[in-house]
């Protein structure tokens, strides 16, 4: 095993990616957090500052991506091989929150940084690597227009599921799963309901034709 002082900037960053945020909880995202977080690890304040050049948001992404990691952790593929897909995404989601249950006054203030204006961008490429790294776990391997819409549909299940997390207090985070179950089966039955209406030959939709008809009605 690498010493922490001996460690790359990538390296180090990761170690104390799952340190930050029992800091920041107290300290806020800010190099108080990093400073605390690296006395942890043994490193100086001033080298683990230099893991963070982007500051806050740069704190915040490294978290995510331990998150990311214990999400792994917490569901190998032998776990998941036989649940169905909605069974997969549902422990998928679940495993994150477990792995940010103890860590929910970091999270509150980590969210209200990424909606400052400035860091929106951060904020929406965060929220696609998370539903893109639960997909890719649970087996997607689309690549067309599916691809997309899937991990667009996830982002909004699993950032409506955060907001309720927050503030859930129920034992076993009841109301959460509860919450969460309800919006998966939502998007279950609407793509249900989509594979029913789609149209196909001449009874699918065709911007050109439509637009041609506008230009040439049909007698």
């Amino acid at each position: 095993m690498i010493a922490p002082t001996e460690m790359t900037l990538d390296e180090l960053r990761e170690a104390l990616a799952p340190l930050l945020p029992g800091q920041a909880a107290f300290d806020g995202w800010n190099v108080k957090a990093i400073d605390a977080a690296a006395a942890l690890l043994g490193v100086p304040g001033a080298r683990a500052r230099l893991a963070f050049p982007g500051g806050a948001t740069e704190m915040i992404d490294a978290w995510f991506q331990d998150i990311d990691r214990d999400m792994a952790v917490r569901c190998p593929p032998e776990r998941l091989a036989d649940m169905k897909i909605r069974e997969r995404i549902a422990a998928l989601i679940e495993a994150r929150l477990d792995a940010m249950t103890p860590h929910r006054e970091a999270l509150r203030p980590a969210l209200a940084i990424l909606a400052f204006p400035q860091n929106a961008a951060t904020g929406v490429a965060l929220a696609w690597r998370a539903a893109d790294h639960m997909w890719r776990l649970a087996g997607d391997q689309s690549t067309d227009f599916a691809y997309y819409t899937k991990r667009l549909t996830l982002a909004g299940v699993y950032g409506a599921t955060i907001l309720v997390f927050l503030d859930d207090h129920s034992e076993g985070l009841a109301e959460t799963r509860a919450f969460l179950a309800r919006r998966i089966d939502d998007v279950m039955r609407f793509e249900k309901l989509k594979a029913r209406m789609k149209p196909d030959g001449e009874r699918h939709f065709s911007p050109a034709r439509f637009l041609g008809r506008l230009r040439y009605p049909v007698a």
